[in-house]
């Protein structure tokens, strides 16, 4: 490995792309290798440090401790070489009495280099798959048993000759468009593809993939309660529902089993039942996957976080233009969202939180049990890293350091 202090700019980046930290790229782009051995841990909470990495750049901080050592072993080994240690201080050849060191020099050349023991520490954000997989099977519960609620609720819409559509001011002010709502929906399948995308990248995928399926899981789970308690009538005289079945469970569980196999989607031709209004599943969705790609992509990518927004919200007022759902429904399902992503963050990036006590009100919700389950061995906030996954990066040559023990005679 080429020495440290004499790397240039260039050799800086490399080293950060190689060790899967290029979010720091563009902010030591003129650090040189001594200066990257000097920075502390005091640099990191000021910009432009502080700006790149939630982990306060804890990360980045522990592979310049192994380069530092690296490079103290390495000025002692060549030291040695030369001379300047083993019984031939200063440069000379004569040995001392007896052919050693006198200790006055023996101790002024000792160097203490302090090597990282190898105790059993728990990692900070380990992966537990398993608990990974308990959410996912969370998620596909919850979606099921929506999709069973909405053929429930469907069969008690009342038909929109005898009910009309209520009022709406939304509705008053635009005029329908048969085209948005499969905007809509291929605006949130964009958006569905990138999140998807950005999560295999991820370097604790799973531990932000159980957080966005204990979280749309939820989602859905409140969604049939309120479409469940509360049938709305149709938004609008176009709506096209099929035909009541009236007890036909057989035909009922091939519709429902249709629904889950289009996604839920009207542009898949799956979704043509009636009732699922409040709240508005399609907000949801667009809502939801764009606080997940903001919040774990790094703050640099303001143009990815800008063109992400403008699918979710453009894909939230088709929905509205195409008057498929009441303007109650949107903003019910905008609020419970960004609340729930808020409150969960929340208590994930905070300690203290996640411990029942007098003084935490979020111990009482009905999900904390869950929660605490879900986040019990993740300490801190997820740092936005990223890295191949491991069956990409197998095809790689092993990049790990490599000791071996010096002799020194």
């Amino acid at each position: 490995m080429m020495k440290v202090a004499a790397w240039s700019a260039e050799d800086v980046s490399d080293w950060l792309s190689k060790e899967g930290m290029p979010e720091y790229i563009d902010a030591l782009r003129r650090t040189d290798g001594p200066a990257l051995l000097r920075l502390t841990e005091a640099d990191f909470n000021m910009p432009p440090l502080s700006l790149v990495a939630s982990d306060g750049g804890q990360q980045l901080l522990e592979r310049l401790e192994t380069l530092q050592i690296e490079t103290h072993i390495e000025a002692h080994k060549n030291g040695h070489a030369n001379g300047h240690a083993g019984g031939l201080p200063n440069g000379t050849s004569k040995p001392q009495r007896n052919g050693t060191l006198g200790m006055k020099d023996f101790r002024r050349e000792m160097v203490k280099i302090p090597i990282p023991t190898m105790e059993t520490t728990r990692p900070s954000f380990p992966a537990e798959w398993g608990k990974t997989g308990i959410a996912f099977l969370y998620a596909v519960v919850c979606f099921v048993t929506t999709t069973v609620v909405i053929s429930v609720v469907h069969e008690r819409v009342p038909p929109k000759e005898h009910t009309p559509p209520l009022p709406d001011k939304f509705f008053d002010l635009f005029n329908r468009v048969e085209w948005a709502f499969s905007i809509c929906e291929i605006n949130g399948m964009l958006l569905v593809g990138l999140w998807l995308i950005q999560w295999i990248l991820l370097k604790h995928r799973s531990i932000i993939g159980r957080r966005f399926f204990f979280i749309v899981g939820t989602l859905y789970l409140y969604r049939c309660i309120t479409m469940y308690i509360t049938t709305l009538p149709v938004p609008g005289m176009h709506f096209k529902c099929s035909p009541k079945l009236l007890g036909n469970w057989e035909a009922q569980t091939r519709r429902i089993m249709k629904m889950i196999a289009g996604g839920g989607l009207s542009i898949t031709g799956s979704h043509t039942m009636c009732g699922d209004y409040l709240y508005s599943g399609h907000t949801v969705m667009l809502t939801l996957t764009y606080l997940f790609i903001k919040e774990y992509s790094p703050k640099r990518f303001w143009w990815y976080h800008w063109f992400c927004w403008v699918l979710s919200a453009v894909g939230i007022f088709c929905i509205l233009l195409a008057h498929d759902h009441y303007t109650v429904d949107v903003v019910v399902a905008y609020f419970i969202t960004t609340r729930l992503f808020w409150w969960y963050h929340t208590m994930a990036n905070q300690q203290s939180l996640k411990e029942t006590s007098q003084s935490n009100p979020f111990s009482r919700v009905w999900w904390y049990r869950l929660f605490q389950y879900f986040e019990a061995n993740v300490n801190g906030t997820v740092p936005r890293n990223y890295q191949l996954p491991s069956s990409w990066r197998a095809l790689q040559w092993n990049r790990g350091v490599k000791y071996s023990k010096l002799d020194i005679q």
